[in-house]
């Protein structure tokens, strides 16, 4: 029997009217719904200060360290370490609680965070390892916010649009990456090297996403049936996904390319300020031709409306891996910042996939769970790559962090391919 709308549209309840699958056609088709088009707008906003407020951490640890690219590696690492401890429980409360509730709670801690550190570099009162304690700190509260903050774009849009608002989502957070490094370029060299403006920036894109969610309107939120307290709600997240081979090769590409290949906020501070010689502007600029490549390639991916294949996951990881190690053989600053156009393109054709290919194959009632664990997978492993990229950075040479990255995710990439193509022949076999 074929499901209707109400069915098939996640957290649909009865009495609910869902959209029609086919009833808005094009690449911003989600914005369409109303509490959608509010967080998209904010979130625009709200990213843009976030990337200023990462633009100008990079550029102050570069300052405090004298240039140090483990430093730099470090303080990545302890922004995105603590998705490895939290993210299970922020997807058990994203399954468990009012989402919106939950999120206007993270937007207001992460806002005091950026606040708290503008005021210690305006005032002159920052050290290194301020630095290091505030980026753990917002790594905590990141690392609830963000399985929360999936779960909740299918809440707003449904089923049948949520491919599309995944790559929407994508799109405007690369709109932001394209918008904020060079706003924070600018305004710190503008402000003489100082980068506390970029943080109180971002302190005030806060404001707006927390007014976005309470101008919501709660009654046209589809959400599923909460998820009552009890034991052995995190082991039930992790026996679920791995019940489920295909969401194991997900997680596995997610980790080994966030471990070893999504490391180029490390990777091009480090290009800029030893291989080139440049300054804050002239990184801002190079981070931005990176975005350029990441909004098209998440622009692209808004047309998708099925879920994915496997083998064009591991296709678009494999052509990342390489154009990653191209940009590590670039001979020259032009050639760099060209070649980081398609390398970031392939990055989010690749990041888009992934993320529609879990949330469409997880039950909705375990979406936050496995969303998180995606996470885990995905943004757990910057610690470890993040100070190893460094490493070999500072030791080889900024170039060697980009290639032998690149050649790591290339290896997952074929690795995945040919236990794919196994699992095909298996049953051919038998």
């Amino acid at each position: 029997m074929t499901p209707t709308a109400a069915e098939t549209t996640p957290g649909t309840s009865p009495g609910t009217t869902a959209p029609a699958p086919s009833a808005a056609r094009g690449s911003f088709r989600s914005l369409r719904v109303h509490n959608f088009r509010l967080y998209a707008s904010a979130n625009l906003v709200s990213l843009t200060g976030t990337w200023m407020q990462r633009i100008g951490q990079d550029w102050l640890v570069l300052q405090l360290s004298g240039d140090s690219g483990v430093a730099i590696g470090l303080v990545t690492a302890l922004q995105f370490g603590p998705t490895l401890l939290l993210s299970m429980y922020g997807g058990v409360l994203a399954d468990r609680y009012d989402k919106r509730r939950v999120l206007v709670v993270t937007q207001v801690l992460m806002g005091l965070l950026a606040l708290l550190l503008g005021t210690l570099v305006a005032t002159g009162a920052i050290a290194l390892w301020h630095v290091f304690v505030l980026a753990g700190a917002l790594g905590s509260v990141t690392a609830i916010d963000a399985p929360v903050r999936q779960a909740f774009v299918s809440e707003m849009v449904g089923g049948d649009l949520l491919a599309n608002a995944v790559g929407l989502n994508s799109t405007i957070f690369n709109g932001a990456r394209l918008i904020g490094p060079s706003l924070a370029g600018l305004l710190i060299g503008a402000s003489g090297g100082d980068t506390a403006p970029a943080f109180f920036v971002n302190a005030a894109s806060f404001v707006v996403t927390i007014g976005a969610l309470s101008l919501m309107r709660p009654g046209e939120l589809r959400r599923s049936a909460p998820v009552a307290r009890g034991r052995g709600q995190l082991r039930a997240g992790l026996a679920y996904t791995w019940s489920h081979p295909d969401l194991v090769l997900a997680m596995v590409l997610a980790f080994v390319i966030g471990t070893f290949g999504f490391n180029y906020q490390v990777t091009i501070a480090l290009m800029a300020r030893e291989v080139f010689d440049l300054g804050a502007e002239a990184f801002g600029l190079l981070s931005t031709t990176f975005a350029v490549g990441s909004l098209t390639g998440a622009f692209l991916s808004t047309r998708r409306s099925v879920r994915p294949r496997q083998r064009f996951l591991v296709g678009s990881a494999v052509v990342f891996g390489l154009l990653t190690v191209a940009c590590g053989l670039a001979p020259g600053y032009v050639a760099f910042a060209v070649l980081l156009v398609p390398a970031g393109a392939a990055a989010l054709v690749f990041s888009v996939a992934n993320n529609s290919f879990v949330q469409l194959g997880a039950d909705p009632q375990m979406r936050g769970r496995v969303m998180a664990l995606y996470f885990m997978c995905f943004m757990g492993g910057t610690p470890l790559g993040a100070p190893l990229i460094g490493w070999v950075s500072e030791h080889l040479g900024a170039p060697w962090g980009l290639i032998l990255g690149g050649l790591v995710v290339v290896v997952a990439g074929l690795g995945t391919g040919l236990v794919l193509a196994r699992r095909r022949r298996a049953p051919v076999a038998a």
